[in-house]
């Protein structure tokens, strides 16, 4: 698609926790948060998304329940739990310290 942005190796699971930070989602419902916060420049697929939050609900970041969608079907939901809160506050900051960096190298032009 023209106008998106590859996804660089070891953002989805920031992405996907940062999504979870104000509220539950399902799986779809992320996909399409981040695509919308993003301006469309970002899209996650499916075969990358589902496999992420099965080692997210591994590590135990995030949890899962099972609720009704917006269109009334049974879907999962997905929610940071305390860790997952901790593990985004330092990946927030690492990456924040790496776009600085990637900054400044890339200003030195």
């Amino acid at each position: 698609m023209a106008g998106t942005i590859e996804l660089l190796q070891g953002t989805l699971d920031l992405l996907i926790l940062q999504t979870f930070a104000l509220v539950a989602l399902h799986g779809w419902a992320i996909s399409e948060r981040v695509q919308q916060i993003s301006s469309e420049a970002l899209h996650i697929q499916q075969g990358s998304l589902y496999p992420a939050l099965r080692r997210l609900e591994r590590r135990v970041w995030i949890k899962a329940h099972w609720g009704v969608s917006e269109i009334n079907r049974g879907a999962k939901y997905y929610e940071l739990t305390k860790n997952g809160r901790r593990q985004l506050e330092l990946e927030k900051d690492a990456w924040l310290k790496l776009t600085a960096a990637m900054a400044q190298v890339l200003g030195m032009a």
